[in-house]
């Protein structure tokens, strides 16, 4: 029997308004425009109609809410993650890409497209989903861009993502973040790292966080810089006087990170805050 769509909708965003989910609205017109193939303004359309749906949609969304009302995030369920101009796969063993990582994007971006170079080159420093990397690679298509990923977990999403996008300027590696190009040593324009930078004894607040995502791409040991030094070092190799670095971290570790690259020899260190106005991500530049 039919089951109208107001009447779902509705009883959607009271279950996940109920398990703390914190956009049950956004997530109930997502999941349902999931299984019937539609935007979020097409549910919301047939919400106000009260279009009827089959039975059978109604009970799939009803198990794909049932599994999101456990916090499961929103992108393991429908298999697929928006970041910026790209929807990417993601599911269990991958870091999924947020919305705050696209303005730090932005910064690699720009700094790209200011090189005088013909053919700048990027590096995207634990590249997890490929977001940023294949992101500055579509949208600076006469850059040259690489990627490292080191997680056997993440590395099948990674793969996927760069296999379906298809950027003909891009590189792709599984390999240690230490090691990673040396044939590209002093030749790199632009480094750019989203490293985990979450203290070990730090406990996540949501739990999308803290149940799914991947304890390898979180926790960056005692103080949650270990990562954050050897992109330090290793973009120190890589990058040409004058090349800039981009690190994403923690709303708190603006200060200290700037005194760590500066204390490594980095010009310029400076920390930006994203749309929240929280400290998000610090530049610096090679000199």
């Amino acid at each position: 029997m039919p089951v109208p769509l107001l009447e779902l909708r509705n009883r959607a965003i009271s279950l996940l308004r109920a398990a703390g989910v914190t956009d049950p609205e956004v997530d109930s017109d997502l999941l349902i425009g999931h299984v019937l193939g539609q935007s979020r303004g097409e549910v919301q359309a047939g919400s106000i109609l009260n279009r009827p749906i089959s039975a059978a949609d109604a009970a799939t969304i009803d198990t794909l809410l049932a599994r999101r009302s456990t916090r499961e995030p929103l992108q393991h369920i429908t298999g697929r993650a928006p970041f910026r101009a790209l929807s990417l796969h993601v599911g269990t063993g991958v870091f999924v890409p947020r919305p705050e990582t696209e303005q730090v994007a932005q910064f690699a971006i720009d700094a790209l497209r200011s090189m005088p170079d013909p053919d700048p080159i990027g590096v995207d420093l634990g590249t997890g989903s490929g977001a940023i990397a294949l992101s500055l690679a579509t949208e600076v298509p006469h850059a040259r861009i690489y990627a490292i990923e080191n997680s056997p977990e993440a590395f099948p999403w990674t793969t996927r993502n760069f296999a379906e996008v298809a950027a003909e300027n891009s590189t792709l590696v599984f390999g240690d973040l230490a090691h990673a190009f040396v044939e590209l040593d002093g030749s790199v324009a632009v480094v750019i790292s989203n490293p985990p930078y979450i203290p070990a004894d730090a406990i996540p607040r949501d739990p999308e966080v803290r149940l799914f995502d991947p304890a390898h791409a979180l926790f960056g040991g005692i103080d949650g810089l270990d990562v954050v030094r050897s992109v330090s070092t290793t973009a120190l190799r890589l990058l040409r006087p004058g090349g800039v670095l981009v690190i994403e971290h923690g709303e708190l570790q603006g200060a200290i990170i700037r005194a760590l690259l500066t204390a490594d020899g980095w010009r310029a260190a400076a920390t930006h805050r994203d749309y929240t106005s929280r400290d998000r991500a610090t530049t610096a530049l090679r000199p």
